[in-house]
């Protein structure tokens, strides 16, 4: 009797429980869960309804509730949306500079889209945008050449007087004038880039942008079987690199794979002495056959003690790196190819070594520099270092007294993302675009290393935040895009 009254109290105070709960439920639940759920993210966004062909205008947003993140502007071109330019929200409002190169359509489509660590967060409603076509401008005539225009003398004037307007003009971005790209590992889709370009295409929607350079490499000889077998010239990834619109940055080692640092079979007195001119000359010669411009960066951080060719190893001798450049480019002129860029490209320590090394100005088109921040990374915890600390003293003694006349590459660069409290992969990241623009002035390429190598976290991948930072950097209108599908001048000009 006494067990079944209690079994009838815990079912009453169970209904009592559930019916309390349901009413809790009416009365708090919905405006509990409205209260606690974070509003969606609303973009709104204001461009020009008619720009002119060719000339740069501002896009101008704001992002309701603030949110971190970079923002995408994109254009709807042959039914799909395609990557303008990009920028960085800041205080919950972006400003970003595009330019609208082609005239036709008259018409564009225009949206901005919100992205956080490659995730969609929000999108703007549509805004339609007018092309005017550029107007050329009139040839002078005997009355006024070498005067200035009456529209000339009137924006003169203005520029002398506090502008009126409600906001200080926005300036102009600076013309294109750097080529940009990367070393895209196989991490992205198994395989790499340039053998398989969908790896091209998911590194360029993470940055935004589409790449004018790709780099990859080769080394001279195959070992893994006896005989050794030579690597003749890459015709499909760079007719590959070429369909894209963009320029091979092709990376060219003379040595065999496998192997360490120490191979006699390829002493650099062995390239001097013309033991391989049968297969130098068989590749210039492919080379000259395929006839457009590309960029060679033969034997690079030769001021090492890791490749073949650092004259501190492998039994080379002081003064046989240049002469062993020189020869190889001889063969080159002999054979018509001159359609290879010549990039010298040490790394950036040793500089002492830097002036011994380097071959000469008829032998060099562009200079180079290889340079990483490793941090604190475990596989090689050399240490966090700046953008500039490590490569300003590399850049003054190319710049002032190595080549000074000569534009300069940054070949290979790359952040770990550990580092002390504080530093982050995204503000070095951050730091490098500001250091490019400001105190580099000879730097008019730069390639990331989009490569996992040896457990270091080179990737922009890493992490979201390192993603935003390089696409906002790239944006900048002075990196250059894949347009360079029918480029012939050769050596291949600073841009």
């Amino acid at each position: 009797m006494e067990r079944a009254s209690d079994t009838l109290y815990l079912k009453l105070a169970l209904v009592v429980a559930l019916a309390s709960a349901a009413m809790l439920a009416g009365i708090f639940g919905p405006a509990a869960t409205e209260a606690h759920a974070a509003p969606a993210p609303r973009i709104t966004l204001s461009v020009p309804a008619e720009v002119t062909q060719a000339v740069s205008v501002s896009a101008k947003g704001r992002i309701t509730p603030s949110l971190p993140g970079r923002i995408l502007l994109q254009a709807r071109a042959v039914h799909a949306w395609r990557a303008l330019a990009a920028g960085k929200v800041r205080q919950g409002k972006f400003k970003i500079s595009f330019v609208l190169k082609q005239a036709n359509p008259s018409e564009l489509q225009i949206r901005a889209k919100l992205v956080q660590g490659g995730r969609s967060l929000a999108i703007s409603a549509v805004r339609k945008v007018s092309i005017r076509p550029a107007q050329a401008a009139p040839e002078p005539t005997p009355s006024t050449a070498g005067k200035p225009s009456a529209a000339a003398a009137s924006l003169v004037a203005s520029s002398q007087a506090p502008p009126t307007a409600e906001e200080p003009p926005v300036p102009l971005p600076p013309p294109g004038n750097a080529y940009w790209g990367a070393w895209i590992g196989s991490q992205l889709t198994g395989t790499a880039a340039p053998w398989d370009m969908s790896a091209v295409s998911k590194f360029e929607g993470k940055t935004g942008k589409a790449v004018s350079l790709l780099e990859f490499s080769s080394p001279w000889a195959d070992c893994s079987r006896s005989p050794c077998s030579y690597y003749t010239f890459p015709w499909d990834p760079f007719n590959a690199v070429r369909a894209h619109g963009a320029i091979p940055f092709f990376s060219w080692g003379s040595q065999m794979i496998p192997g360490t640092p120490t191979q006699p079979e390829f002493q650099l007195a062995d390239i001097i002495a013309g033991h391989h001119d049968t297969y130098i000359r068989s590749w210039a010669t492919a080379a000259a056959s395929w006839g457009h411009p590309f960029f060679l960066r033969f034997d690079w951080e030769m001021n090492g003690e890791w490749f073949p060719w650092g004259e501190a190893i492998n039994g080379n001798q002081p003064g046989e790196f240049a002469t062993a450049w020189q020869h190889v480019h001889k063969i080159f002129n002999e054979v018509g190819a001159s359609n290879a860029t010549w990039v010298w490209c040490p790394y950036v320590n040793h500089l002492n070594l830097y002036a011994s090394l380097y071959p000469g100005d008829a032998y060099v088109d562009w200079t180079c520099l290889d340079g990483y921040n490793w941090g604190e990374n475990p596989a090689a915890p050399y240490g966090w270092r700046t953008f500039n600390s490590i490569y300003e003293k590399a850049y003054a003694k190319v710049t002032e007294q190595i080549a000074p006349t000569k534009p300069m590459v940054i070949g290979e660069i790359a952040s770990s993302e550990y580092g002390p409290t504080g530093t982050s992969k995204a503000g070095w990241i951050e730091e490098m675009f500001e250091g490019l623009a400001t105190r580099y002035p000879k730097i008019s390429a730069l390639v990331w290393f989009e490569t996992l190598s040896n457990g270091e976290d080179w990737p922009l991948e890493s992490s979201a935040s390192a993603e935003d930072a390089f696409a906002a950097g790239i944006s900048d209108s002075r990196f250059l895009a894949n347009v360079f599908g029918g480029i012939s001048a050769s050596p291949i000009p600073a841009p």
